[in-house]
């Protein structure tokens, strides 16, 4: 029973890992990556689609994302999505292609999307610690209804904080490197 407790906070404390990563990705940084457009949704005869499931998305190069719809028709809804998403950039349409110039970041940028990696990391650590606590107060109400010894609740709660302690580390080391990614010319 305790055994199930533990492994249902590290389930939980794993989907808080894939959940940092995916916030982590729609993150600029200084090169151009396809992942920054995985929020653009477009209207497609009449119902929102995401941006890539209407199209493939590559980076030809480092400062530009290539959209390239597989139906030409539904081109100016897709630039207009772009616009709409306030993604801070300006795409041009040469009639097949969508091009988006990915401008370098100035130093204030950079520091700006460094606080909200931060802010993301901060967050999610939050969650980490909240899952760690259920867990406990879980294991508590065990020992209170005689189905595991003060020793018992001891150990695992030990088990619980390990958990915790390697998933904040491993937190701090996706911060760490995402930071360095943006701060990185």
């Amino acid at each position: 029973m305790p055994t199930q407790t533990i492994k249902q906070c590290e389930d939980k404390m794993l989907k808080t890992i894939e959940s940092i990563k995916k916030d982590f990705s729609t993150v600029r940084t200084g090169k151009a990556n396809p992942s920054i457009l995985n929020g653009v949704t477009v209207e497609y005869y009449g119902s929102p689609m995401a941006l890539n499931h209407l199209a493939s998305i590559s980076t030809p190069d480092p400062q530009t994302i290539a959209i390239k719809p597989f139906d030409k028709s539904v081109l100016k809804a897709i630039e207009k999505a772009i616009l709409t998403a306030d993604l801070g950039f300006n795409p041009s349409n040469d009639g097949e292609t969508i091009r988006i110039a990915v401008p370098p970041l100035t130093e204030a940028t950079r520091k700006e999307l460094v606080k909200q990696v931060k802010k993301i990391s901060e967050e999610n650590k939050v969650a980490i610690r909240n899952i760690r606590r259920d867990g406990i107060e879980q294991l508590k109400k065990m020992e209170k209804d005689s189905l595991i010894s003060e020793d018992q609740l001891r150990k695992h709660s030990d088990d619980v904080q390990k958990l915790t302690d390697k998933y904040i580390t491993n937190i701090d080391a996706l911060a760490k490197e995402k930071e360095q990614a943006i701060m990185t010319f």
